[in-house]
């Protein structure tokens, strides 16, 4: 998997669940370079960066090349501290047609929602 967020995050564990989710364990990186600066003495995960970890993990999901097309109903819900929180959860509900990858995602750590957002990605040729 060819990732922009070298050294982000690591992917723990996944599983493909029985309705055709993928559910996706993922411990952050807190000593990643973008902590300091976003923010310092108050390290919080970008919401950027919360969005491109759902595309890369769709990548290695369904093994496409993808290109985010449109976003919506992005509602981030709690803060993402990677000192107190690294560890998180994030659900996957992928839908494939011929030219776009629909995906519905929730992020989780512990029982608290932090992230829900619906995306389209294009197809992109590999």
């Amino acid at each position: 998997m060819q990732t922009i967020l070298t050294d982000f995050y690591t992917l723990q564990s996944h599983d493909k669940t029985e309705n055709g989710s993928f559910i996706a364990h993922i411990t952050l990186n807190k000593d990643h370079d973008i902590f300091k600066g976003h923010f310092p003495g108050n390290p919080v995960t970008p919401g950027v960066c919360m969005m491109q970890i759902v595309k890369e993990l769709t990548e290695e999901f369904t093994g496409l090349k993808l290109f985010l097309k449109a976003a919506s109903n992005v509602k981030f819900m709690a803060i993402i501290n990677p000192f107190e929180t690294p560890d998180l959860i994030l659900q996957l509900d992928i839908d494939q047609n011929e030219n776009e990858v629909k995906v519905k995602n929730t992020t989780l750590f512990g029982e608290t929602i932090a992230l829900k957002m619906s995306v389209n990605y294009k197809k992109l040729a590999s």
